[in-house]
């Protein structure tokens, strides 16, 4: 049987019922619109009643895909939807909520009810009481732009790109190869005791591939991924992107990488590009700054952090080139939003987190900058489903472009004698404060004398947030600038996973202290795989 007739008469005929699926909560959703007003104030109404100080009503509607195929077969296609509301209150200073799927006015005052119920049982152990600012009323509808929503599109066409991609591969000589793509698409409505009635829709896709080379004589095998990012996009961000070239590049990098020399640890300098450096923006200084994790509030995936409040305007983080703000505007951002599910407006509340070097700000939501003696929250809230209460999440944070438009990559490795260009991710590890961290990658250039000389492979850069980011004396200029960042960016207990971008430039670090992974794992990584570099990035990030 070929591919196509497969695909045809297994794997459609399995999407069926999820297909089907998302049509019946589709066709509910659009009728919220309708009788989200009404929904409103009932509840609402009932929780300012049972005497709610503040009180807000979430519905979200939520799809999802993820395709996989391996070299000419398909061999995933996972699909889900969701659509549920949840009410959440505060009453005499401490939290309640609760959520449903039941979104008739009855269910939403139920909602209402329990969640007031749960705030006075949290009244007698809860410690300090929850004060929150008062925000601005707003009425709005916001849809993100793209240019064709990838639910749309047939999955006969969105699995022959995916399977056009592994055959690029296969005819390049890659021995195997996966590739894969997940989209989603969420629709939220907010509604507070402020007056805000608010409607929004986000679509997201990742594209993603991994291509395999292998030498049956010795053993060793090299892996390179797809440099593609996720974007906050539609279908045309897959369908534009030049996998075909990016996956026979991809074998040659891995061949080449699978016969490199293995690196000799020790202090080198670096040019990280932004396909690497997004990951490190986002631990060490995305995921320091949240103000719930500094303040001991959040200590899941990774701890609390080192950047407590007493740090704000003293701490040193970075040299005086290093500028990262945070925002939730940027075009195609995964974090992009009209308003945060706190209902707070995201134009007007970019910020830098470090400015010239200096730490300057924490990222907050509703009812926390007052805790360190600032004004209000700078729109960072964000709950990844109907029945998920809102938490603090990251921003778009992206390190600025460099002083001079003009400088390249290409100027930035040629002020290097002997160093390392690193692009793409592989395994990453940080201590439980944030501080200290070991990042791999997916390609490592040698460069001697400014120039690039070969691969190296068994490749990990350590240290510490402040004194990585102190060392960085060059970072290219705003056209080599890309918007890269995490699918899934993990937090909270019970886990919420939320999206956030880091654009970055290239930039270089001097004298960072680099690790061979080969002689740190007792020499098996050599043996056994070492080329792969430490192995793949975490679905949490």
């Amino acid at each position: 049987m070929q591919r196509r007739d497969w695909f045809k008469h297994v794997s459609v005929a399995g999407l069926a019922l999820a297909a089907g699926r998302w049509q019946v909560t589709t066709a509910r959703a659009a009728g919220i619109a309708d009788v989200f007003s009404s929904l409103a104030d009932s509840a609402l109404g009932k929780a300012t009643a049972l005497g709610a100080s503040f009180a807000d009503l979430h519905v979200m509607q939520s799809d999802s895909e993820s395709l996989f195929v391996r070299e000419e077969m398909v061999q995933g296609v996972r699909a889900d939807s969701t659509l549920g509301c949840s009410v959440r209150v505060l009453v005499n200073g401490a939290w309640g909520f609760a959520a449903s799927t039941d979104l008739s006015v009855a269910g939403v005052v139920r909602l209402a009810e329990s969640a007031v119920a749960i705030a006075r049982a949290q009244a007698g152990w809860r410690g300090q009481p929850v004060e929150i600012e008062t925000l601005p009323a707003h009425s709005a509808r916001w849809e993100q732009p793209v240019d064709v929503d990838p639910f749309t599109v047939p999955l006969e066409e969105k699995v022959e790109r995916l399977l056009a991609i592994s055959g690029a591969a296969r005819v390049a000589g890659a021995d195997f190869c996966t590739v894969g793509l997940q989209q989603v698409r969420e629709r939220k409505w907010l509604a507070n005791s402020f007056g805000s009635r608010i409607e929004q829709t986000r679509i997201r896709v990742a594209p993603t591939f991994t291509a395999t080379v292998t030498d049956p004589k010795t053993g060793r095998f090299a892996s390179r991924d797809s440099l593609a990012p996720p974007r906050g996009a539609g279908w045309e961000h897959p369908r534009d992107w030049d996998f075909i070239a990016e996956a026979t590049l991809a074998v040659e990098q891995a061949r080449e990488k699978m016969a490199a020399p293995s690196v000799t640890p020790g202090r080198k300098d670096l040019v990280i590009a932004p396909s690497n450096l997004w990951l490190t923006i986002h631990e060490t200084v995305g995921h320091p700054t949240e103000l719930d994790r500094a303040l001991g509030y959040e200590a899941n995936f990774a701890g609390t952090s080192f950047c407590t409040p007493d740090k704000l305007d003293r701490l040193q983080y970075g040299s005086e080139l290093v500028t990262i703000r945070a925002d939730r505007t940027a075009s195609q951002g995964l974090a992009t939003t009209a308003f945060d599910d706190d209902g707070v407006e995201t134009a007007g509340k970019e910020f830098p987190i470090i400015e010239r070097g200096v730490f300057r700000n924490f990222q907050t939501a509703l009812g926390q900058a007052a805790l360190i003696g600032r004004a209000g929250s700078n729109a960072c809230a964000y709950a990844d489903g109907f029945a998920a209460f809102p938490l603090q999440r990251m921003p778009n944070i992206s390190l600025q472009p460099g002083p001079d438009p003009a400088v390249t990559v290409a100027d930035l490795i040629a002020g290097v004698d002997d160093g390392i260009y690193i692009e793409g991710n592989g395994s990453w590890s940080i201590d439980q404060q944030r501080y200290n961290f070991q990042f791999t990658g997916t390609v490592f250039h040698r460069i001697t004398g400014g120039r690039l000389d070969g691969m190296l492979r068994d490749v990990a850069y350590q240290g510490n947030s402040v004194d990585f980011w102190n060392a960085c004396d060059g970072l290219g200029g705003a056209a080599a600038c890309e918007l890269r960042g995490a699918f899934h960016c993990g937090k909270g207990q019970p886990p919420q996973a939320a999206p956030v971008s880091h654009a970055a430039v290239p930039a270089r670090f001097r004298g960072v202290n680099v690790l061979n992974t080969a002689a740190e794992a007792g020499g098996r990584a050599g043996a056994a795989g070492g080329a792969c570099n430490g192995g793949s990035l975490r679905r949490w990030a």
